[in-house]
């Protein structure tokens, strides 16, 4: 006699939290992905010139931490970071004008890592937080996670309005004012010393938690330096400082930090806990180590000054590559130029156009938090030589020509 068996049937797994389904992945990301031929001249990404990178000195401060404290570089360590990094960090913060100590210091992997913590430790469902408009994308996707209900201020080439700021606190009573406020990214504008004095006044009569991101602040090319936010009267109990080392020495280390008032910490060093338990042991000593070894700043000078040829290539083109009518940022540092086409063209359905002429660069309506801008997109400066530039450029210049033909005859 034959048994048959019953048909089986597999009951449906549960759903994805409702927050992956609702954040979409990053824009930038997606674009790099399309543009990977070596034939594309990319101005889509953010990333450091390679270069540059002084792999010597690093592959030296990882043989040194590795030959003589192997059983210490291999190991688990603290969450809030290996010591040596720490009290480095804080030296280097205070000599920039705003004392600190290694114990304020948190080592995260990566100052997008911060972000996140941040997110967890401050942010219920629900809660509002402020952005600059257009904000960091990676940012808008951290408090997208965390439930935040983001809400723009409006910006103008200078960055946050604080009157508008003003009005926004008062109105929404929000959790924090999240900003990058030199070489901001996207936009590459630096927020003037005046402006940042206001929001700190605000932050302070209001109540208000700033988050101060400085991932670029050391890439100067002219100008004076503004000091931090945090720096100001009535700021340093309720500001956040961000920062890295992956646009000064390496992104591939996956170091970062925040700087944050005790109990704001602690929080984070536990959300942390739950994350990762603590940043490499190994990147953070070979990271002490190439301070302790090397002149950070020396390097930085030097990626300074091809950066500022570069910036200053992409400047002195961009009237011939861009429609009549156009406008743009001129960043005194950072890695990126932010423009606005004229007569409401959308940049991401040029984009299309653009990338079959082998160039690419960002649209610009990913980065608001609320209605987009669509005839705005950022390009990145830093990766390409000049010569590079110009001919991406001359290639951006027939794209968008071509593109805005074709839009005119539909």
């Amino acid at each position: 006699m034959t048994v048959t068996e019953p048909s089986r049937t597999a009951a449906p797994l549960p759903p994805l939290a409702a927050r992956a389904a609702a954040v979409g992945g990053s824009p930038v990301r997606d674009i790099l992905a399309v543009t990977a031929r070596p034939e594309v001249i990319n101005f889509a990404g953010g990333l450091p010139a390679p270069g540059l990178f002084d792999g010597e000195g690093i592959a030296a401060a990882f043989r040194a931490v590795l030959e003589e404290t192997p059983e210490r570089a291999l190991q688990y360590a603290t969450t809030e970071g290996e010591p040596a990094l720490r009290t480095v960090i804080a030296a280097r913060t205070t000599a920039r004008g705003l004392p600190t100590d290694a114990d304020d210091v948190l080592v995260t992997t990566g100052s997008q890592q911060a972000l996140s913590l941040l997110a967890t430790a401050l942010v219920e469902p629900g809660d509002t937080v402020l952005v600059e408009n257009p904000c960091y994308l990676a940012a808008l996707q951290a408090f997208a996670f965390a439930g935040a209900r983001v809400v723009p201020v409006p910006c103008d080439e200078a960055g946050i309005d604080p009157a508008a700021l003003d009005d926004l606190v008062a109105l929404h009573r929000p959790k924090l004012l999240y900003t990058v406020p030199t070489f901001q990214n996207p936009t590459g504008r630096t927020l003037p010393a005046g402006r940042r004095a206001a929001i700190a006044r605000i932050a302070e009569r209001l109540g208000l938690w700033i988050v101060e991101d400085d991932p670029y602040g050391e890439l100067r090319f002219e100008g004076e330096r503004a000091p931090w936010i945090a720096t100001y009267p009535g700021a340093g109990d309720r500001t956040v400082l961000l920062s890295s080392f992956s646009k000064v020495m390496a992104p591939g280390l996956r170091l970062g930090w925040l700087r944050a008032p005790a109990g704001l910490l602690r929080a984070c060093a536990v959300a942390k806990q739950a994350a990762d338990l603590h940043t490499p042991t190994v990147n953070q000593l070979a990271a002490a180590r190439y301070l302790a070894d090397r002149d950070l700043d020396a390097h930085v000078a030097r990626v300074t000054g091809v950066y500022r040829e570069r910036r200053d290539a992409m400047l002195a083109g961009l009237a011939d590559a861009l429609p009549d009518g156009s406008s743009w940022i001129r960043p005194e540092g950072g890695m990126f130029v932010w423009a606005k086409l004229p007569g409401g063209h959308d940049t991401t359905e040029l984009l299309r156009t653009v990338i079959t002429h082998d160039v690419a660069y960002v649209p610009g309506a990913p980065f608001f938090a609320g209605e987009p801008d669509r005839s705005t997109l950022r390009m990145c400066f830093v990766t390409q030589s000049p010569d590079e530039i110009a001919e991406g450029l001359r290639r951006l210049g027939a794209a968008l020509r071509s593109g805005l033909r074709g839009a005119r005859a539909s």
